[in-house]
């Protein structure tokens, strides 16, 4: 059985997701190809060779791919679709916007955010916000998934060392068009690639108080800054930090949640990081049911001392 990876890139490097979606692919593929589709993307490709369990690297070079439109993408994987029986994409915005259009393409049913791989037919996925995992197995010769990223442990990025194909591309499908993008400059790590996360909730009262409360103490631990949905919604903090079932999905080495109530769409987005620290004022937050060490605080107090603690 081979498999075909999207790897999820910035035309210069492979994005960490890539790595453990291949992780995934490990589990019961053959081969494992990697498709490098963008616009003077050959670091990407070379980058890409050099994975550990990569067999093949697929280079599919045009103007028309530089930004990953869904649709150009997608057409892309169809044409080369005929020599595999997994196609494997990570569980990110260009993943879940490509896959869909994959899978009704070829007719089968797609099997979203993969987080365990029990054979070649058999896996598991969460439903319901993460409260129920089910099992899924399934008869489709070709099998079409996006892979949980944080599920996956990734593989190696050096130590491969495959062949580097180029493939015709295929035309602009002229279906949409990239307008523009703005890109936020930060010195933190992102989000989803954080070993420390403080995140902070409705709770904090207003935009300043975030800052105010929770920067100092990411600035202490070297972490990046989340939020629940519902300090996003009421303009606390930008959106690209909403860590949950509709924002993103992070395990880190050590989760800080402060103020949070512990939403059942929040815990679906950071309920798998090795140790989760809660510190709430209300002892019977759900937060506390997934906490490893909780601390039942006014957190106007009691993150201030912890940030001079640290000093």
């Amino acid at each position: 059985m081979t498999s075909l990876v999207l790897a999820e890139h910035d035309n210069t490097s492979i994005k960490p997701a890539t790595l453990n979606t291949i992780a995934a692919a490990t589990k019961f593929a053959e081969d494992i190809h990697v498709l490098v589709a963008g616009h003077q993307c050959d670091a990407a490709a070379q980058a890409a060779a050099t994975i550990a369990g990569v067999t093949k690297v697929l280079v599919a070079d045009a103007p028309a791919f530089e930004d990953m439109l869904a649709e150009n993408v997608a057409a892309q994987i169809l044409a080369l679709a005929e020599g595999y029986t997994q196609f494997l994409f990570p569980s990110t915005a260009n993943g879940k916007n490509i896959a869909p259009r994959v899978a009704a393409k070829l007719d089968v049913a797609q099997i979203s955010d993969v987080l365990s791989v029990e054979s070649a037919d058999t896996f598991m996925r969460p439903m319901y916000a993460g409260n129920v995992i089910a099992t899924v197995k399934t008869a489709d010769t070709k099998k079409v998934m996006t892979i949980r990223t944080t599920a996956f442990d990734g593989v190696a990025a050096t130590g491969g060392s495959a062949t580097v194909e180029v493939v015709a591309p295929t035309p602009d499908t002229g279906l949409s068009k990239f307008v523009s993008r703005e890109v936020v400059k930060n010195d933190r790590p992102e989000l989803t690639a954080a070993k420390i996360i403080v995140s902070g909730g409705r709770a904090l009262g207003s935009a300043e108080k975030f800052t105010e409360v929770i920067t100092p103490l990411a600035d202490k631990l070297g972490a990046a800054l989340g939020a629940s949905r519902a300090a996003v919604d009421a303009g606390y903090a930008p959106n690209d930090l909403q860590v949950g079932q509709t924002g993103k999905i992070v395990a880190p080495q050590l989760y800080i949640a402060v103020g949070i109530s512990g939403a059942i769409q929040h815990l679906a987005g950071m309920k798998d990081s090795k140790v989760i620290v809660a510190i709430n004022k209300d002892p019977e937050a759900p937060i506390f049911s997934v906490a490893d060490y909780g601390l039942v605080a006014d957190l106007f107090e009691a993150v201030p001392e912890l940030v001079k603690a640290l000093a």
